[in-house]
């Protein structure tokens, strides 16, 4: 087996890594080792198949990347859990008095609520959550 075989297999095994991790930095290693590979082919030495391949993969990082970051953005941060909760619509159950507070109703589940103000929202009303404060709904009347 060639030294530029060996490279080839490096290149290989990096995009196989890169499949599986996100950043787009590996790939650019995958260059590297590509322009390393096409030293060792031109029977450079090893000192040269390593510039080459840290001068292609410098050159990756600078050209390929970017250009691959632009096509494939990052997907947005889902909210979960109780951050999800917020801009979500409800119904009073038990009337929001004051400082006390009363009892929203949201997709069934019954939770503790505040007005954001401090008014009070009769039994009936639809609000809608604007924040969340430990397990208590911080609410606003529609």
């Amino acid at each position: 087996m060639e030294v530029w075989h060996i490279w080839i297999i490096v290149a290989l095994v990096l995009v196989i890594i890169e499949i599986f991790t996100s950043g787009f930095a590996v790939i650019c290693l995958a260059v590297g080792a590509v322009g390393g590979s096409i030293a060792a082919a031109c029977d450079c030495s090893f000192k040269i198949q390593l510039l080459a391949f840290a001068i292609a993969s410098f050159i990756a990082l600078l050209l390929v990347r970017p250009l691959l970051l632009r096509f494939f953005p990052k997907e947005e941060k889902v909210k979960t859990n109780a951050n999800a909760m917020v801009g979500r619509r409800g119904v009073v159950c038990n009337a929001i008095e004051g400082v006390e507070g009363g009892r929203v109703m949201i997709d069934g589940v019954d939770w503790k609520a505040r007005s954001v103000d401090g008014e009070d929202i009769a039994q009936g009303e639809k609000v809608e959550i604007v924040e969340i404060d430990s397990i208590v709904l911080i609410v606003k009347k529609l």
